[in-house]
């Protein structure tokens, strides 16, 4: 699925907007409801004031290193998670409800705002962080795309954004795993076209085990003992003296992870490519 954005609930726009409605207020000569509507819904310690300063360090941020802007977007996630969505979806309507008591909410929302595309952006990560359904995931890649270019003032790498969540998302629970599942077939499919079972369940489990680096070594050394025996089977069919050489090579290359060994990216890369070794053997 796909988030919407709303600019009813975007708290970084509303603000924005009302710092133009105060500016236009006064230049009309007339006083402004604006002014005390962002005293009490923006100055203090509400859930609401707390999402505002999100907003406000992404906004504000501008030409900053890769590093920094990476940092930037994990925090601003990561503490959107840790607030009470029920209470700051009962303050974005009463803070919807008052401004509606002053202003004509189409002509409100009608104002134009220069950063309205990397708020949009920002808002609908955000409410990717706390949705229950499962998010497109090229959908999440776009909108950080999106945030990312605006913190750094350059154009970023699709790939390199895609790898960053998965590494984002792969540390939280189980639903969010799943999404990180789905960002990683992409990728794979983007290089190996149309996975193969094998690979699909290879790339679930470096997911879903990600708390059990035990149980997925365990998994990793199990499916290189079964590729070792494919091989070694075709090896002995093969009549071809150079392909048999070769392939008795990559049959000695296969060998069990140790238990102090580090499961990384390229034991996955590794599993992929015998996958489509043996596969490809099938075929002969």
């Amino acid at each position: 699925m796909k988030i919407k954005h709303s600019k009813y609930k975007n708290t970084g726009l509303i603000f924005e907007l009302l710092v133009k409605q105060i500016a236009a207020d006064t230049l009309n000569k007339e006083e402004s409801p604006a002014i005390s509507i962002i005293r009490e819904y923006f100055a203090n310690r509400s859930t609401l004031a707390k999402e505002y300063k999100m907003y406000s360090l992404v906004m504000k941020a501008n030409g900053v290193a890769q590093r920094k802007a990476e940092a930037i977007v994990s925090t601003v996630t990561e503490i959107s998670r840790k607030l009470d969505q029920k209470i700051l979806k009962t303050q974005k309507y009463k803070l919807i409800s008052e401004i509606k008591k002053h202003y004509n909410l189409e002509e409100f929302f009608s104002i134009q705002v220069r950063d309205y595309k990397p708020l949009a952006a920002l808002y609908c990560l955000l409410e990717a962080q706390n949705n229950a359904d499962i998010v497109d995931p090229q959908y999440l890649v776009d909108n950080k795309l999106t945030i990312l270019e605006h913190l750094t003032a350059k154009k970023q790498n699709e790939d390199s954004v895609k790898d960053t969540l998965i590494e984002e998302y792969s540390k939280y629970d189980k639903d969010l795993r799943l999404l990180t599942f789905k960002i990683l077939l992409e990728k794979f499919n983007d290089n190996y076209k149309d996975l193969l079972p094998e690979q699909k369940y290879i790339l679930k489990e470096f997911i879903t085990s990600v708390n059990s680096k035990a149980r997925l070594r365990n998994i990793v050394n199990e499916e290189l003992a079964k590729i070792a025996k494919e091989v070694e089977k075709f090896t002995s069919k093969i009549k071809d003296e150079v392909v048999k050489i070769k392939l008795e090579e990559v049959s000695k290359a296969i060998v069990p992870l140790k238990k102090t060994e580090a499961i990384s990216d390229s034991h996955l890369i590794n599993l992929m490519q015998y996958y489509d070794l043996v596969n490809e053997l099938k075929t002969l």
